[in-house]
């Protein structure tokens, strides 16, 4: 697939760095000569002492964190990255490396201030910056597993470039991190994980927090392993070594670069001694590169970049502050311009069930479409998944649907990275409840790029089976689907055997480039498809996507009641209706939207305001969930018929069969509590 020309250049002040030229990509070209590398070094230290002067001045609010006597460690991987298509992945101690890779001293400086010339804008602030193939963010390890998964791009696209991806040893207590080695290396991709080893984590002291040996973590992987210093004399030069046999073998390395900073965690939290703090100004590399050079010579750098950087501060403070033309309500403002164009769907005959319908339109997606990848546990045959929904696609189309390892964290990073960079990944996770795993990189990075730096889209799909009815116990039959709709910016679509579920699916493949959560019902995967005698609601054109993702109704003429549900619990609720009608005489209208989130309000409120009577049944803990936002938007638009919820209680599902049947709400329930609360 052609590669993503979606990493501009963010940057709205663009100006000559002393000294330095930079390449056809707007890198900065840093010599290998000690002038080169002490200036470089310097203009980085006397950037970051700028934004710490801000701050005094009442400048800059939240917080930063400088890498002051880091700043040689900072510049070297990123320095070595030559490859127009190199990515560098950075944490909450970034500056070295963003000003390394971009050169955009203004950028840096006035996106801390959250002024209109910052780098993204004031949007990302001092942690969380994109230029190019940069991005950093400040959840610790974050970025391993989508350094993982852009690493595989690489490889896949045959493009000779690397991804580095560069953390402090406080992040090697994180198990994103080790997912992530295990995935570069069971897939060979060009991956160099960086640890920044500064001695200190915040303010807690390796020998608390750290067991075993640092460099065994990358060799037990079966990683390329160095281990360098700062202040050696030939630092750069095995930086550079070890960055060009990632390069070279296209495997992955984990380097670990021993340094110290001078300055605390964040701007006052600096609990060591002073004895200890004095020892590191003493050491400081760069300082030493300094008195290397002739006085003349570094007294004249320092000059230059001195008048450079009271430019830089000058350009920040003259630029307004950063403000919205309009305040966003959501992060589908590029929906329209990214939406793809209507795609073709396969042929699926009269007595299709869901399983096969999905399993075809995955089958129509990989033949007609070669951006689009399959990743997830066991997908391969002759297993075809849990569920057997992949059967038959790993033969069909051998290196397109990658079996994992169980690395639900990993390989929902990887996901994101391979989105990232053109492919459209879909991600299979074996139960819904494993979801969990998946949150943090859900939450804090899938929805985050495309909603704080509008140029990045994330077009990923998680397929997951849900629900209960199977006696599989506590955790593996739950309905998670009021924990992610609350993800804003995460689209959520939970189909029934009423809806299209292929189509649902080739249409968030390929024509809405967010990240999007495929909710599918186990008990639904043998029932056959079919619309049966619903219609299809228009869709109101405020409700993004309601279009792509529709609104099923069964229409009743003079309805005494009508049934939301949707996914698996249709066909509790077509039980319960049959039976109210029979039994009961009640004339019962059910309502079936397949897009949970964004909830398409208008649509639903078109048809539910002039009803008597509204229960919406979930299998979900109902609490706080998607019947309790159906109400609430009833209540705002000033509903005046009786409404209530039925759902399952906030309590553990039982495995035995028994006991899951009085948690979980049947036909029986349903009709009993329509019953005792509307008549």
């Amino acid at each position: 697939p052609p590669r993503s020309t979606l990493f501009p250049y963010t940057t709205l002040f663009r100006s000559p760095i002393p000294g330095f030229d930079r390449d056809a990509h707007g890198k900065p070209i840093i010599g290998a000569t000690p002038e080169d590398l002490y200036a470089y070094g310097h203009l980085i230290r006397s950037s970051e002492l700028l934004v710490l002067d801000q701050f005094s001045r009442g400048l800059v609010s939240g917080t930063t964190h400088t890498c002051l006597g880091q700043e040689l460690c900072a510049m070297a991987v990123v320095r070595a990255l030559t490859h127009p298509d190199d990515a560098a992945l950075s944490n909450h101690r970034n500056h070295g490396h963003f000003l390394t890779y971009s050169g955009e001293f203004v950028g840096l400086v006035a996106e801390i201030m959250g002024r209109e010339a910052g780098a993204c804008g004031g949007r990302g602030g001092s942690q969380h910056l994109v230029w190019r193939h940069f991005h950093s963010n400040g959840v610790q390890g974050g970025m391993t597993g989508i350094g993982a998964g852009l690493a595989l791009a690489r490889k896949l696209h045959g493009s000779g470039a690397i991804v580095a991806a560069m953390i402090g040893d406080g992040t090697l207590g994180q198990g994103m991190l080790y997912e992530a080695m295990n995935l570069a290396s069971v897939w060979a991709a060009p991956f160099l994980v960086v640890v920044e080893n500064n001695g200190i984590s915040q303010t807690t002291e390796p020998w608390q927090n750290l067991g075993g040996d640092i460099t065994a973590r990358g060799a037990a992987f079966g990683l390329s392993t160095w281990r360098v210093d700062d202040a050696a004399p030939d630092f750069f030069a095995r930086v550079e070594g070890a960055v060009r046999t990632v390069r070279e073998s296209q495997r992955p390395g984990f380097l670990v670069i021993d340094t110290r900073r001078m300055g605390p965690h964040s701007k006052g939290d600096d609990l060591r001694d002073e004895a200890v703090v004095a020892a590191i100004r003493e050491r400081d590399p760069l300082a030493a590169m300094g008195r290397r050079l002739a006085d003349t010579t570094r007294a004249g750098i320092e000059a230059r970049n001195a008048a450079f950087i009271e430019q830089v501060r000058e350009a920040a403070n003259a630029s307004a502050e950063a403000v919205y033309d309009d305040a966003p309500e959501h992060i589908f403002d590029r929906a329209g311009e990214l939406r793809g164009p209507t795609p073709s769907y396969p042929a699926l005959t009269g007595k299709t069930s869901v399983r096969l319908a999905i399993n075809a339109a995955l089958n129509h997606l990989l033949a007609t479409h070669p951006d689009t990848l399959l990743l997830g546990e066991d997908l391969h045959d002759p297993y075809g998944g849990a569920f057997k929904v992949t059967q038959g696609l790993s033969t069909a189309y051998p290196g397109r649907v990658i079996s994992t390892p169980i690395s639900e964290a990993g390989i929902t990073g990887a996901a994101i990275g391979l989105a990232m960079d053109g492919f459209r990944p879909i991600l299979e996770i074996m139960f819904a409840d494993f979801l969990s795993l998946c949150m943090d990189q859900l939450y804090n990075h899938a929805v985050k790029f495309p909603g704080v730096f509008p140029e990045v889209t994330v077009p990923l799909i998680l397929r997951t089976p849900s629900g209960g009815r199977r006696g599989y116990g506590p955790t593996h039959s739950q309905s998670p689907e009021n924990i992610f709709t609350a993800i804003p910016g995460l689209t959520v679509l939970y189909g029934s055997q009423r809806h299209d579920v292929a189509r649902l699916l080739i249409d968030a493949a390929r024509q809405w480039p967010y990240p999007t959560l495929f909710l599918e019902h186990k008990l639904l995967y043998g029932e056959t498809m079919d619309r049966a005698d619903y219609e299809m609601l228009a869709a109101d054109p405020d409700d993004l996507a309601a279009d792509l993702f529709p609104t099923l109704l069964r229409r009743r003429p003079d309805a005494d009641l009508t049934l939301i549900t949707y996914g698996g619990m249709l066909p509790v609720v077509e039980e319960a209706a049959k039976r109210l009608e029979d039994e009961e005489e009640l004339m019962v209208e059910i309502l079936v939207p397949a897009l949970l989130s964004p909830l398409p309000r208008r649509t639903l409120l078109a048809q539910l305001m002039n009803c008597e009577r509204v229960v919406i049944a979930e299998e979900s803990h109902h609490e706080f969930g998607i019947g309790a936002e159906i109400a609430a938007c009833l209540l705002e638009a000033g509903f005046k018929g009786q409404c209530f919820r039925v759902g399952t209680p906030p309590v553990p599902i039982a495995s035995a069969r028994s006991l899951e049947r009085q948690i979980l709400p049947d036909a029986e329930k349903l009709i009993e509590d329509i019953l005792d609360n509307l008549y």
